[in-house]
């Protein structure tokens, strides 16, 4: 074992522990919602984290990273609870935004709008754009919200849509276009130019704040502001997407383990038709599919995370990742329930959330459909001549 492998799973051990110690019991909590578990719910719950040393675990003190191997260990073991997750700092948006600011954000961004989020301070990525307005969704390029300079301030104005958290966050990335092509801005929140126009109603329901439509109207940020460099939005959004693809895969691995304990459980102790549930072939035989494409999701993160160690991108690596895995934990979470029958649909066990959860991944960041098209984009590219 490495010094790095027994340090993410020292880390690991203790997000496991807290999640079934302390989280797990609050699971049922009446302050989680259908647009996810209330600010003041979230607050306490990172109090609880910070107290038991999980805060935060995949980012080191002094604000370095764990290896991306290392923190798809730590992230399984926080996905074990959806709302472990959200507890212990590592959900989406939030995850990936750390991320992408400790690679581009300036010392002094850091200081203003990465250090809160570590912490346990919630933020906002604003990228996604109505469908009705035909703005962007998995097109980036499709980009309708502007930014226009003027002196040495941009003003913003556009429509947004899915935006994640954006109620309770206190920092936002906002990607606008600009004269030299796309451009991220760091807008602290809330902020009154920013305004919340609607909280849609999904079939997930575990991220803070759940999902809006906001309205950007004549924000104006200064210089100091811009994450980057101008014109440079899209490349740093794919630093932050292929990581984020894949500590996705990660959490919800996590989930979907806890999912299958429940259901083998489950199948083990119910009786029918003279024999427990898991010794009738149609049920044993969905859970081997499960260890199996389980054991194929384990396998395919440790080698998209060594390829992001490398150093590489990942493009293509993260995109197979998230499409391959997307829809095999799809399919484990849709046997639990199955295995489960009458008791799999309702919220007396964690199942039918993961259920929920797991489906709506099958669409952020980036439906399967749009990584397969890349895909064979670039093996028409490769083609022999």
């Amino acid at each position: 074992m490495t010094q790095d492998t027994a340090r993410a799973q020292e880390i690991a051990g203790r997000v496991t522990d807290f999640i079934r110690d302390q989280i797990i019991p609050l699971e049922g909590d009446a302050r989680i919602h259908a647009h996810g578990p209330t600010n003041a719910f979230v607050a306490e719950l990172r109090e609880m984290a910070r107290a038991a040393g999980v805060l935060t675990p995949h980012v080191l003190p002094g604000g370095a990273h764990l290896s991306h191997r290392e923190t798809a260990t730590v992230l399984q073991a926080a996905g074990y609870s959806p709302l472990g997750m959200v507890a212990v700092n590592v959900a989406a948006p939030d995850e990936g935004n750390m991320y992408m600011l400790h690679k581009v954000a300036t010392p002094a961004q850091q200081a203003r709008f990465l250090a809160p989020v570590l912490a346990g301070a919630r933020s906002a990525f604003f990228m996604t754009e109505p469908a009705a307005l035909q703005g962007a969704g998995s097109d980036p390029s499709m980009l309708l919200t502007t930014a226009t300079p003027d002196g040495e301030e941009w003003i913003i104005n556009g429509e947004k849509a899915f935006i994640t958290g954006a109620e309770g966050a206190s920092t936002g990335i906002v990607m606008a276009k600009t004269p030299g092509g796309a451009t991220m801005f760091l807008v602290e929140l809330p902020h009154p130019a920013v305004r919340l126009k609607r909280q849609l109603d999904t079939l997930d329901g575990i991220m803070p704040g759940g999902h809006w439509e906001v309205s950007l109207e004549n924000l104006r940020l200064p210089a100091a502001n811009v994450l980057g460099e101008v014109g440079a939005g899209m490349s740093y959004a794919q630093v932050r997407l292929a990581p984020a693809r894949l500590t996705h895969c990660s959490r919800w691995l996590g989930a979907c383990r806890r999912a299958h304990e429940e259901a083998v459980a489950y199948a083990a102790r119910r009786q029918a038709f003279g024999k427990a549930l898991i010794d009738h072939e149609g049920v044993g035989f969905q859970l081997a599919d499960n260890l199996i494409e389980m054991k194929q999701c384990e396998l395919m993160i440790g080698w998209v995370a060594g390829v992001l160690d490398s150093g590489s991108l990942a493009i293509s690596e993260s995109s197979m990742a998230k499409a391959a895995i997307g829809e095999a934990l799809f399919r484990i979470a849709d046997r639990c329930v199955q295995v489960m029958g009458g008791t799999g649909l309702t919220s007396d066990t964690i199942v039918q959330q993961v259920f929920r959860e797991v489906r709506a991944f099958r669409i952020y960041d980036g439906p399967t459909e749009v990584h397969k098209w890349a895909l064979a984009k670039k093996i028409k590219r490769e083609a022999p001549r």
